[in-house]
C-alpha cells in the first residue's frame, strides 16, 4: 500500500522521484526503493512525506488512494446529479411561470379590448367646456386610438411568443427521450 501510494502522491502532485527528494532531503535512489516497496521511510520521514503532500499519515500507510478518489468521484457525480435535477426543476418552473405571465397579458389585452369596444367611445358625448374633462377626453382617445391599433399587433406578439415557447420545449421533451 505505501509504495503504491507514495507513487500515486508524487505522481498526482507532479513531481519527479529528483525533486522529492530534494524536497525531503534524500537520495533519488531512497525514493525509488520506497515506491518499489524494497524499504519503508521511518516514522519523521513519514510526517514529511504526510506534509508536502497534504495527506494523512494513515491514508498514506493504510487506504488505496485510487480507491479513494474513486469514491470521491462517485459522491462528487452523485452531488452533481442532485444538483442538476435542481437546476431542471428551477428551469420548468420558470419557464411556467414565463409562460402564465404571458397568457395572463395575452387575456388582459384581450378583455381591455372587449372593454373598450363595448363602451362605444363615451368620451365623444361628454362636455368639453371644462378644461379638466377635454384633458381626460384626449387621454383616452388617444389610449384607445393607441391600444386599438396596437392590441391586435400585441396579441399576436405574444401569441406568437407562447407558441415558440411550447415548440421549443416539446423539441426538447422529445430529443430527451
Amino acid at each position: 500500500m505505501l509504495k503504491d501510494n507514495l507513487k500515486t502522491l508524487r505522481k498526482n502532485k507532479g513531481l519527479s522521484q529528483e525533486e522529492l527528494s530534494i524536497k525531503l532531503n534524500v537520495v533519488r535512489q531512497t525514493i525509488s526503493k520506497w515506491e518499489q516497496g524494497l524499504s519503508v521511510p521511518d516514522a519523521e520521514m513519514l510526517i514529511a512525506i504526510s506534509e508536502i503532500f497534504d495527506t494523512p499519515v494513515s491514508t498514506i500507510l493504510g487506504e488505496n488512494i485510487d480507491e479513494k478518489e474513486k469514491n470521491d468521484l462517485k459522491v462528487i457525480s452523485e452531488k452533481l446529479e442532485v444538483i442538476n435535477e435542481q437546476l431542471s426543476m428551477q428551469q420548468k418552473q420558470k419557464r411556467k411561470r414565463t409562460i402564465n405571465f404571458l397568457i395572463i397579458m395575452d387575456v388582459c389585452i384581450i378583455l381591455l379590448f372587449i372593454l373598450l369596444a363595448v363602451l362605444d367611445s363615451p368620451y365623444q358625448n361628454w362636455d368639453y367646456s371644462h378644461p379638466e374633462w377635454a384633458v381626460i377626453g384626449t387621454i383616452w382617445h388617444a389610449f384607445e386610438w393607441v391600444f386599438f391599433k396596437i392590441a391586435p399587433i400585441m396579441v399576436i406578439l405574444i401569441t406568437s411568443i407562447l407558441g415558440i415557447i411550447f415548440i421549443k420545449r416539446n423539441k426538447k421533451q422529445i430529443i430527451n427521450c
